[in-house]
């Protein structure tokens, strides 16, 4: 997560409040207002955004814009959908990034989605080679 002197440096984020583990703002898209909390205790970093309409919700857009925000090029985070059991719904619209201090998350191989703006066909070919070859085989799959 970014210090506080970067977020200060943030544009479209209003810093209202900080505290010892995060802090809460606005931030200014360009077709609405949000309100955002972050901290970063307990071993998550962790920021949520809240348009102030509730009716909106933030696209994907939104929530790269927020991760590029609040969140170093370098940082994978997560937005999670827990059990049904674990769910929270305070603020409707309400969306959140994570991201563990104390460990790395894991991420499936980029080839899984798609292939990256710099390789090629043959590339994504030969990345699934080496993972199928780096996995344990399967005999049988039973469904």
């Amino acid at each position: 997560m970014k210090t506080l002197e970067e977020l200060k440096a943030t544009p479209r984020l209003i810093i209202h409040s900080t505290g010892k583990d995060g802090g809460s703002g606005y931030i200014m898209f360009q077709k609405y207002d949000a309100t955002v909390v972050w901290s970063f205790g307990g071993g998550w970093e962790h920021v949520s955004i809240s348009p102030v309409n509730r009716r909106t919700i933030p696209s994907w857009e939104d929530m790269c814009k927020v991760k590029d925000m609040f969140f170093r090029e370098d940082e994978a985070v997560i937005q999670i959908h827990p059990p049904k059991s674990e769910y929270v719904n305070t603020l409707p619209n309400c969306l959140h990034l994570w991201r563990p201090i104390d460990e790395k998350l894991p991420l499936p191989p980029s080839f899984m989605v798609g292939v990256k703006k710099e390789e090629t066909t043959s590339d994504l070919v030969e990345a699934i080679k080496r993972y199928n070859e780096s996995i344990p085989f399967i005999d049988h799959i039973s469904f």
